[in-house]
């Protein structure tokens, strides 16, 4: 199952930014070169990087409420709102089934699993994420105080085969997600070390 959300108002203004940190054995690495162990530890990667992505955005329902979209009219941009917040909640479903496991003396009651989110962003960047943070700022109401103009930020991470594993649909997109990358890596063209005046590297 997946999550899918289509924003159907007007994104006045967006950005997105991401950070990425290494996986590498560069602590052990470097307490095994004081100890005399082999230094090329220094070099080696554990796994793909963690990359965190940040998205800030204004939204609002401009456009629909001229035209007098159906719901927009009745609720804003509310129902888009809700539709992130409820990616971090556990079904109401599932609350309810776990109290009763609860009730009913159940000692071990497993994890809620949620869904698998993934972020779109143009069809070069798609890959499964986990939502860390979400954040809204509402800034202009309808008579009946919906918000119809509000700024998003959603934070998230990227989920990789070391947090999914390869043998299921999730650990196939990061794989996409990460070879796509790949493919615009190898469109870039180098640039020579003599375009900096280097004629070689000793």
């Amino acid at each position: 199952m997946y999550w899918s959300i289509r924003i159907r108002a007007r994104c006045r203004k967006s950005s997105c930014s991401n950070t990425i940190r290494t996986r590498s054995r560069a602590r052990c690495s470097r307490r095994r070169s004081r100890e005399g162990g082999d230094r090329s530890e220094a070099l080696r990667l554990t796994g793909p990087p963690i990359e965190t992505i940040k998205l800030d955005a204004e939204i609002d329902a401009t456009d629909q409420l001229e035209t007098a979209d159906a719901q927009a009219t009745q609720a804003g941009i509310h129902p888009l709102l809700a539709s992130l917040e409820i990616i971090v909640y556990p079904s109401s479903a599932q609350l309810q089934a776990n109290n009763a496991l609860a009730q009913a003396g159940t000692l071990e009651i497993a994890p809620m699993i949620a869904p698998l989110t993934l972020f779109i962003w143009s069809k070069n960047r798609i890959g499964p994420v986990r939502l860390t943070d979400f954040s809204v700022a509402e800034e202009a109401f309808d008579p009946a105080l919906n918000p119809i103009r509000a700024k998003v930020s959603l934070g998230m991470r990227v989920l990789s085969v070391n947090d999914l594993g390869f043998n299921v649909k999730g650990g196939s997109l990061f794989m996409a997600y990460q070879q796509q990358k790949e493919k615009l890596a190898a469109q870039s063209a180098g640039g020579g070390l003599s375009a900096l005046g280097i004629g070689g590297i000793p």
